[in-house]
């Protein structure tokens, strides 16, 4: 707590974020206060995405959320789009975004996905559940798989505080090794670490309610002790100071043998 702060005005300042991530919809996180430290990835997902993107042909964007990433991709990308949300919050505004640019969207699980086997020429997924054998099944010969992901050692500094905080395990290698064995080609396999500032503790509350998976069953009534702990060994003028790490892996189908 701030010197003097007790623990009702820590919970006071803390709430109006927790009230803000309750109306979040989309997947858009500009309103959130983070600036990088040091430099972000050296890649752009969105124009990796256009030069691997085929000009005619299929292409399936995987979790599109609110579909705001797909709507600046739309004129890159070939002239059949579908798209698929799992979140039955974001899927209504996706189709909303998405219908007039002529992208179809599903409303279905990733994790198996409802499509015929070689039905798309490119598969791009930013942030979102995958199971290789799945995406390999519905890229065509030829077909190239795009995707960004959070990795590990996302948000490590919050872990000695927070000792139920999920570790998903190396997923990267995972996903790797996964498109491998499923007979695709990892063409790019790059991972980078870098250091951002959430301008407040009540930035990193937002940003811990609108991703439920990272701390189950976080509240800041139960957990403001340890949130307090993290102000006070991460807080500096600018912000708490964590990692952010992503990976990107491009993938490409095999023509059939002839």
């Amino acid at each position: 707590m701030a010197e003097g702060e007790t623990r009702r005005q820590a919970l006071e300042r803390l709430r109006p974020y927790v009230e803000r991530a309750r109306s979040f919809s989309g997947w858009d996180l500009g309103m959130l206060n983070v600036h990088h430290l040091t430099p972000g990835p050296p890649w752009d997902y969105e124009a990796v995405v256009r030069d691997a993107a085929p000009p005619d042909g299929w292409a399936l964007d995987m979790g599109t959320g609110g579909g705001e990433v797909l709507s600046r991709l739309r004129d890159g990308l070939p002239e059949h789009v579908v798209a698929t949300e799992a979140w039955h919050v974001n899927a209504p505004i996706a189709d909303g975004r998405l219908r007039p640019l002529g992208v179809d969207v599903v409303w279905t699980c990733n994790l198996r996905l409802p499509f015929r086997d070689a039905s798309f020429d490119i598969v791009i997924n930013r942030h979102e559940e995958l199971v290789p054998p799945q995406v390999a099944r519905v890229l065509k010969p030829l077909g190239r798989f795009v995707t960004q992901q959070v990795a590990r050692p996302q948000l490590w500094e919050l872990r000695r505080f927070f000792p139920r905080m999920r570790d998903f395990g190396d997923q990267r290698w995972e996903y790797a090794r996964g498109f491998e064995a499923a007979g695709l080609i990892v063409r790019r396999d790059e991972q980078h670490d870098y250091k951002v500032a959430c301008g407040s503790l009540g930035d990193l509350v937002f940003l811990l309610c609108v991703t439920p998976w990272s701390i189950p069953d976080f509240d800041i009534e139960h957990d403001l002790e340890a949130l307090l702990a993290v102000e006070r060994e991460y807080g500096t003028d600018g912000g708490i100071v964590v990692t952010e790490s992503r990976y990107l892996l491009v993938a490409e189908k095999p023509a059939v043998n002839g």
